[in-house]
């Protein structure tokens, strides 16, 4: 059983809000069926956006035995650049924190989609991220 806290405003103690979204690989968009892949994490107050990945590819090609690997992994791989800012941002580059992760989470029919965007609260968003591709992602 997990621990779960209920807080009001100001009473979070030295933990921070934060949002994620999965990401979601859909091989065939027409039959809906995915496999997690990643996690995006938000953290205002800290200024963090961050996305770690994983491909499971023996799941993959059981949904879809022509799946194109290499392009799902280049497009997980463009989510952590532009989560990372800088020039392998390409256009989102300049943007803040915030609207690089409001542009990844966006809903969009691709391969690789976001899925529904959830809070919680967080005194290390980056150690987060990590927790939470190992528990909903592997």
């Amino acid at each position: 059983m997990t621990e779960r806290h209920i807080t009001r405003a100001g009473q979070g103690g030295d933990r921070d809000v934060y949002e994620y979204a999965l990401l979601r690989v859909v091989p065939r968009v027409e039959r809906g069926e995915c496999i997690n892949a990643g996690v995006l994490v938000y953290c205002r107050a800290k200024a963090y956006v961050g996305a770690r990945t994983h491909l499971d590819e023996a799941r993959l090609l059981a949904l879809d035995p022509r799946a194109d690997v290499a392009g799902v992994r280049a497009a997980l791989d463009a989510v952590e650049q532009v989560c990372a800012g800088g020039p392998g941002a390409g256009q989102a580059a300049g943007d803040d924190p915030g609207r690089r992760f409001r542009w990844l989470v966006a809903p969009r029919s691709a391969m690789v989609q976001p899925g529904p965007v959830h809070t919680g609260l967080t005194t290390d968003p980056q150690a987060e991220t990590e927790r939470l591709l190992e528990l909903l992602v592997r």
